[in-house]
C-alpha cells in the first residue's frame, strides 16, 4: 500500500472528519490520497496560518475529543503552521500537524550549508518547543509507529500539539498490507491519572469548613466530560464560581456565575476572589492578567486549593496552601461521588447583590456602545446552538464580559497566544466541528490579517456571521500608549488605516452591511441574524478605543477603572 493511503486509513481509523490545508508540492501524495477518501473532508485554505486555526476551532468546539489535522507543504509553508501551532500549545489543543519535506536523498543532512533541498527547512527543531512531540520520519517503515505515537500523545494527558515532518519521497512508497492493518488495529496509548484518596479528602476537609466557598475555573477545568455535572452540583450547594478567559468558554450566564477575573474581568468576579475564605483553583495556571502584578493579595485572607495536571503549573505565581497535581476529570469524579452539605445561602446572596449593583452599560457615553451591540446578539441567539468565535484586542474583552452563553452555546479565545487573526479562520473550524451558527467577533485589525479566509466562508456557505467592531485604530495598544507613553499613538492610529469593510465582503461574495447607531442596529438585526448563510456585519465604534472596567498595574485585583461610586462600596463594608 502506498505510505500516503496509509496514513489516510490510519487517520480514518481514528475517526478525523476534517483536514484543513494549502497544497504544496511536497504534500500532494498526501493531499491526493486524503482527497480519494470520503470519510475525510479537505478544506483548502488560503494561508497556512488560517488552517493552523480552523484545525484549532474544530477540536475546540468538541472539546479536545476528536482530533484534528492541518497540513502545510515544507519550508513557508511549515514555517506559517507555527502560530496556530503555538496556539494550541499554549491553550492545550490537540493538533495534529503534517509538514512535507523535500526528498531524503536531497536533504542537507550534516553539511555545513543552510539548505540543500528547494525550500528545505527544519521545521521539527523550530516546533520542538512549542509540541509535544516534533519529529522528522527518515524511514518509510517509521511512518506508522511515529503517527501512532503522535496522536497518543496529542489526546492524552494534557492535550496539545504535535508535528510530524514527511520527505516526499517516503509518502509515495509502499508500506506492506499486513503492516498497516496491524497499526490499524493498535489502540491509541493511554495515560489514567488518579487522584489521591488522601489528598482528595483533605480538600473536601478544607472545602466542608468554608463559609465562602469560591471556585475558579481556567481552561484545564472546561472541556471534561463530567464538567457541566460538576457546575450544576456546584448550584446546588450554593457555591458560586468564577473564570479566567479560557474558562468563560462554556460557562453560561446564571445567579451563581459571577464571571471573568482578572484585569478586564467583571466587578463581581474579582470582587468575589478578593472577599472569599476558600478558593478552589481547577485548570488555571493565574497568570498577571488573572491576578493583577500583586500576587501576595490575590484572594486575601482565603485558603486556596489548586488543582492543574501539568505540575508545573503548580507552585508558581500563586503559592496555594493545597496543591494537587490531578487532572480535572479526575477531580470531579471524586467529589461528584462524595459531595458535601449545601452551605448557607448568605454568601451567595451577598455577591448578587454585589452584581446586581455592578451590572450596568461602563460604555453607555459612547456614539455606539459595545456592552449593548453584544447584549443584543445574545438575546437574539438566546436559547439556539451558537458558538463565539473571539479574535484579539479591545473586542475580545468587550465579548467575554459583555456576552451571555445560554445552554450548549459555546465561547473560543485565543489564551496563552493571543493571536491577532484567530477569530475568522477559527469560526470556520467551529462552524464545521459544530454545524451550528457560529459568530465571528473581530476588530478591525485582527480582521485584517486572515481577512482572505472570506471566501472559504463563502465557498463552503457556513451559517458564518463575521463581525467587526471598526474603531478605525488598534485600540488596546493606543489605549496603553495613552497611559504611558502620553499619548503617541504610532502605528496604532498614526502610520495605520482600514479598508471599506462591506466592499470587501461584498467582493468576495458575503451579504454586508454597515451600522453606526444603536436603533438602526436593533431593527435590523433581528432579521439579518434570522437568515442562513454568511454575512458581514460592520459596527462603527469610533470613540470606543478602551476595555472598561481594567486594572492599571500596580493596582490590587478589586481596584479597577473607573472607580466605582462610593455608595457602591459603602454597601459592601
Amino acid at each position: 500500500m502506498k505510505a500516503s493511503d496509509a496514513i489516510t486509513r490510519y487517520l480514518e481509523k481514528i475517526e478525523v472528519e476534517y483536514c484543513f490545508e494549502l497544497i504544496g508540492g511536497m504534500i500532494t501524495h498526501l493531499i491526493d490520497s486524503l482527497a480519494h477518501t470520503p470519510s475525510i473532508n479537505l478544506v483548502s485554505m488560503h494561508h497556512e496560518q488560517a488552517a493552523a486555526f480552523a484545525a484549532e476551532g474544530y477540536a475546540r468546539v468538541r472539546h479536545n475529543q476528536k482530533l484534528a489535522v492541518a497540513l502545510g507543504t515544507s519550508g513557508p509553508g511549515a514555517t506559517n503552521l507555527m502560530t496556530g501551532i503555538g496556539s494550541c500549545w499554549f491553550d492545550s489543543i490537540p493538533c495534529l500537524f503534517i509538514t512535507g519535506q523535500v526528498n531524503t536523498h536531497e536533504q542537507r543532512g550534516a553539511r555545513n550549508i543552510r539548505q540543500q533541498g528547494f525550500q528545505e527547512l527544519d521545521i521539527v527543531s523550530a516546533a520542538s518547543g512549542i509540541t509535544k512531540y516534533s519529529v522528522a520520519v527518515e524511514k518509510v517503515e517509521d511512518i506508522l509507529p511515529t503517527l501512532h505515537k503522535a496522536v497518543s500523545l496529542a489526546m492524552t494527558g494534557r492535550p496539545g500539539p504535535v508535528l510530524i515532518d514527511l520527505p516526499n519521497d517516503l509518502q509515495r512508497m509502499d508500506i506492506d498490507d499486513a503492516e498497516v492493518d496491524s497499526w490499524l488495529a493498535k489502540p491509541l496509548d493511554q495515560s489514567i491519572d488518579e487522584m489521591a484518596a488522601a489528598t482528595f479528602d483533605q480538600l473536601q476537609e478544607q472545602f466542608s469548613a468554608a463559609n465562602k466557598p469560591l471556585v475558579c475555573f481556567g481552561g484545564g477545568a472546561i472541556r471534561s466530560e463530567r464538567f457541566p455535572e460538576f457546575v450544576e452540583y456546584l448550584k446546588t450547594i450554593n457555591v458560586p464560581y468564577v473564570a479566567s478567559l479560557m474558562g468563560m468558554e462554556r460557562l453560561p450566564k446564571c445567579d451563581h456565575h459571577l464571571g471573568m477575573i482578572g484585569s478586564y474581568g467583571h466587578r463581581s468576579a474579582n470582587y468575589a476572589i478578593q472577599n472569599c475564605d476558600f478558593l478552589l483553583v481547577v485548570g488555571s495556571r493565574l497568570d498577571v492578567r488573572q491576578t493583577g502584578a500583586d500576587t501576595e493579595d490575590f484572594a486575601r485572607g482565603a485558603v486556596v486549593a489548586q488543582v492543574d495536571i501539568d505540575s508545573g503549573q503548580l507552585e508558581n505565581r500563586v503559592a496555594a496552601d493545597l496543591s494537587i497535581h490531578a487532572s480535572s476529570e479526575s477531580l470531579y469524579a471524586n467529589m461528584l461521588q462524595n459531595k458535601i452539605p449545601a452551605f448557607s445561602n448568605a454568601w451567595i446572596s451577598h455577591l448578587k447583590h454585589f452584581c446586581k449593583q455592578t451590572d450596568f452599560d461602563e460604555y453607555a457615553n459612547l456614539s455606539l456602545s459595545p456592552h449593548k451591540v453584544l447584549q443584543l446578539i445574545s438575546e437574539l441567539n438566546h436559547g439556539e446552538p451558537c458558538h463565539y468565535v473571539m479574535d484579539v484586542g479591545n473586542n475580545q474583552m468587550w465579548g467575554a464580559t459583555c456576552l451571555n452563553l445560554s445552554e450548549g452555546q459555546t465561547m473560543h479565545h485565543s489564551g496563552g497566544m493571543g493571536a491577532m487573526g484567530f477569530s475568522l479562520p477559527a469560526a470556520i473550524g467551529v462552524a464545521l466541528g459544530s454545524g451550528e451558527r457560529t459568530i465571528s467577533i473581530n476588530g478591525d485589525g485582527g480582521l485584517q490579517i486572515n481577512l482572505q479566509e472570506l471566501d472559504t466562508v463563502k465557498r463552503l456557505n457556513l451559517d458564518t456571521k463575521i463581525i467587526v467592531f471598526n474603531n478605525a485604530c488598534l485600540g488596546m495598544v493606543k489605549n496603553f500608549q495613552d497611559m504611558y507613553f502620553e499619548g503617541n499613538n504610532q502605528s496604532t492610529l498614526v502610520g495605520y488605516s482600514v479598508p471599506d469593510f462591506v466592499a470587501l465582503g461584498r467582493a468576495f461574495g458575503l451579504e454586508s452591511h454597515r451600522f453606526s447607531d444603536f436603533e438602526s442596529i436593533k431593527n435590523a438585526l433581528p432579521a439579518l441574524m434570522n437568515k442562513a448563510g454568511p454575512m458581514l456585519l460592520e459596527f462603527i465604534v469610533p470613540d470606543a478605543t478602551d476595555c472598561r472596567p481594567r486594572l492599571s498595574f500596580g493596582k490590587k485585583l478589586d481596584e479597577q477603572l473607573p472607580e466605582l461610586p462610593a455608595k457602591v462600596l459603602g454597601d459592601q463594608a
